[in-house]
């Protein structure tokens, strides 16, 4: 324990990693071994993939596998493994059916009594055409969250998102401004947009904020064809990669020291630098400028 907090200092994560498919039963019984290895492994916290129960684009196929949250099974079972190995259990997300038209990207962390501590739904939709012919529409079967989500570990804040959520800093930085010290960044990446920006978004979230990123991936060639980066990081409030997976299912270990948050952050205040600001917009006569309001 910290004399100031009451916290204990340290602690040791595991991001599991995973190849889910199509079957919710397949896939728990994988995340409920990896789960098992993470806690034998010394784990105090742990944070499972995007789309654990389910990795499935088509929409019918996905609605006739998914239940609502209080009756799935997999969440269930995730809560009775939180309690009986008695660590938090995270699990980056799980496919809930809302009602019969729309899902949600739901993000669950158990803590050790098997209780739910938070929920997030994903914010931002994936819907993306790639270059290599990949087309990605979330939004047809989700609904997106509204609403950014913190929760107090024995360890200090963790912000929870999902994914896509990635490529929006402000999220991060309100996350950030709002306190947290951890960042969990749960995710499918495709391969090809894996490659080029997986690495040095986490890197940047980590950098912009001074928290530690947890970030755990679905990674290999899925039973739908969909092809993951995996790659699971860690990633310390100064920007370095503690640990990092490869494209295999499996568990990634790291040792979290909170006190490297005040470390950095008395490096590199930035959080404490955020000001208001006006965009000056140019009307078409060049001699005069418009104002627009505009934050950080």
């Amino acid at each position: 324990m910290t004399a100031a907090t009451g916290k204990t200092s340290t602690f040791r994560i595991g991001l599991v990693q995973m190849r889910s498919g199509r079957a919710p039963q397949a896939n728990l019984d994988a995340a409920a071994r990896l789960i098992g290895e993470a806690k034998e492994g010394g784990a105090d916290y742990v944070l499972t993939p995007e789309m654990t129960n389910i990795m499935e684009v088509d929409r019918e196929r996905l609605f006739a596998a998914i239940v609502p949250e209080e009756n799935d099974a997999t969440l269930a079972t995730l809560r009775e493994i939180a309690r009986t190995l008695g660590i938090y259990v995270h699990a980056g997300s799980l496919a809930v059916k809302v009602n019969g038209e729309r899902a949600a990207n739901r993000s669950f962390l158990i803590d050790p009594r098997g209780e739910i501590a938070a929920r997030y739904d994903k914010i931002h939709m994936f819907d993306v055409d790639l270059a290599n012919g990949e087309s990605y529409r979330e939004s047809r079967s989700f609904r997106p969250g509204e609403l950014a989500v913190l929760a107090d570990l024995p360890w200090g804040r963790l912000g929870l998102t999902i994914c896509y959520d990635l490529r929006f800093p402000s999220l991060y930085r309100a996350l950030g401004e709002a306190g947290a010290s951890f960042l969990a960044v749960p995710a499918a990446f495709t391969r090809q947009t894996g490659e080029a920006h997986w690495h040095v978004l986490l890197r940047a979230r980590a950098i912009e904020t001074g928290c530690f990123v947890f970030a755990a991936a679905q990674g290999g060639t899925h039973e739908n064809g969909r092809a993951t980066y995996g790659h699971s990081l860690v990633i310390d409030p100064w920007g370095r990669i503690l640990a990092e997976g490869g494209t295999e299912p499996g568990v990634v270990f790291a040792e979290i020291d909170p006190a490297e948050i005040a470390a950095a952050r008395a490096r590199i205040p930035s959080l404490q630098h955020g000001r208001r600001f006006e965009i000056l917009e140019p009307m078409a006569e060049p001699t005069h400028l418009h104002l627009v309001r505009g934050s950080v």
